[in-house]
């Protein structure tokens, strides 16, 4: 009920408030309209009044305005009922008027509101105002000539009147479509307050854990909030199969480390029992049981190393987003020819020789303040990969071609479809025999981060003529 309440809340402040600017500009309009309107029309009776002036002024000129005769029969022969001409100095003293014979008795006109204009912009109007003569209203029009001015005023009569009122019909037709509007806006608040009910119910669904289906899809409508809506959801499926993978992942992650832990456990165990269990053992026995189980720990201590390490590798992208991180310029050279150093007599009893292509210094950006141990678990964890799974290897090769590490053997290689999980965590090949081997199954997995945590990717390939190669890349 809440949700719907809401929803109807939404619906409601929306269509209120497109109403309440359409009609607030609706209002504006018939305003603007008004003004605009009633302009026009004083514009053209205006207009029609000068041209009479002129018309009054090309008849008779001068000399016949001022003839009394001539002015008053041109007057009443040209002019509509009621219409009074007036004729002026440019000091305000009153010439000639056509309803009044006793011209000086009338008062100075050069202050009023028509003849002020007339003499500034050659012509000029006023509305509504009440002569102090005949003392009624008139709509006063006044033009000014080289000496004089006519002014030509009508009275308000009833087609005056009539005239100069603003027409409505504009008024019915917004009301009209302004009643329009408001059904199309309904309809319209209504569909998308529709919508996103539905769009709600999903969510509410999605955060109390309920069942989803792909119903809510097929109602959204086909267009852009149709398209918002698809990417939401599509965006939630997407995340929720992100959470499950990760589950997944993390649940055999923690299933493999378990399994690899128990076997060198087990058998520290047992061969710790045998010895307990046997105190007249013989030394030499003992002496192997003792070596066993040291072997064994090392085993255990390097699994626990390798996860050590790759936790802190996966905690790098979220330390190197973070704002002014230095970058640290490494060369690489010394510390490839360190793993080599250190592998030098496990190489040795493999048969397995080193060729190194490599410039004399080779510098790398790191984001990492210090970056010597992660560079050297790349080449180190490469190097012990070839030793310990490169069966029937006699080369290794590491060269610099580029901007591209290469870093390859010539051992049996592994089968193709294997390539894709190679950097997978505790990926076997084969797995008994790689725990016989001694491997943790996490080295080439930290090779991957490592390269990831400066920024660089990492591929498998098969050697051409058999073996593995991978190649990796660092930004410059």
């Amino acid at each position: 009920m809440a949700t719907v309440l809401r929803n109807k809340s939404f619906q409601r402040n929306l269509f209120f408030s497109i109403v309440s600017i359409f009609i607030l500009f609706a209002v504006c309009f018939g305003i603007y309209q008004h003004q605009r309107e009633k302009v026009y029309k004083i514009d053209i009776l205006n207009t029609r009044l000068q041209m009479f002036n002129y018309k009054t002024m090309r008849s008779l000129g001068e000399q016949g305005i001022l003839c009394d005769s001539t002015f008053l029969a041109y007057t009443k022969a040209h002019s509509i009922e009621g219409m009074r001409v007036t004729v002026i100095d440019t000091n305000g003293k009153v010439l000639q008027d056509s309803d009044d014979n006793k011209i000086d008795s009338l008062s100075n006109h050069l202050k009023r509101h028509e003849v002020q204009k007339a003499l500034i912009h050659g012509s000029g109007y006023d509305i509504k105002r009440t002569s102090e003569t005949t003392h009624e209203t008139y709509f006063y029009s006044a033009t000014k000539f080289k000496n004089l001015i006519i002014r030509t005023a009508v009275p308000y009569s009833t087609e005056l009147t009539e005239f100069l009122q603003t027409d409505y019909s504009y008024i019915y037709y917004t009301i009209f479509l302004t009643f329009l509007l408001v059904i199309v806006l309904y309809w319209n608040t209504s569909r998308i307050s529709r919508h996103i009910e539905h769009l709600r119910e999903f969510a509410i669904k999605a955060e109390n854990g309920e069942k989803l289906d792909h119903e809510l899809e097929r109602r959204l409508p086909n267009d852009e909030l149709g398209d918002i809506s698809h990417t939401i959801i599509t965006l939630y499926w997407k995340l929720r199969h992100s959470e499950e993978d990760k589950a997944r992942i993390k649940r055999q992650l923690t299933q493999n480390a378990a399994h690899e832990l128990k076997t060198p456990a087990m058998s520290i165990h047992g061969y710790i029992e045998s010895i307990l269990d046997n105190p007249n053992m013989p030394s030499e026995k003992r002496q192997y049981f003792l070596e066993r189980c040291f072997a064994q720990s090392e085993r255990m201590n390097r699994l626990l190393m390798n996860m050590a390490q790759l936790t802190r590798l996966d905690e790098m992208p979220m330390i190197l987003s973070q704002p002014a991180k230095q970058v640290t310029h490494v060369d690489i050279v010394p510390i490839i020819k360190n793993v080599l150093e250190d592998t030098a007599l496990q190489l040795d009893e493999k048969g397995i020789q080193h060729e190194v292509e490599l410039p004399e210094k080779l510098m790398i950006s790191s984001p990492l303040s210090d970056p010597e141990e992660t560079l050297y678990s790349i080449f180190r964890n490469l190097v012990d990969n070839a030793i310990f799974y490169a069966t029937g290897a006699s080369l290794i090769r590491i060269s610099f071609k580029d901007g591209e590490f290469s870093f390859s053997d010539n051992g049996i290689g592994v089968s193709p479809k294997h390539l894709p999980y190679l950097f997978e965590r505790f990926y076997r090949v084969d797995k008994g025999r790689s725990r016989k081997m001694g491997g943790t199954g996490l080295g080439l997995a930290i090779v991957k981060n490592a390269v990831a945590a400066h920024g660089g990717t990492i591929t498998a390939h098969t050697t051409p003529g058999g073996g593995l190669t991978f190649k990796f890349t660092f930004p410059s």
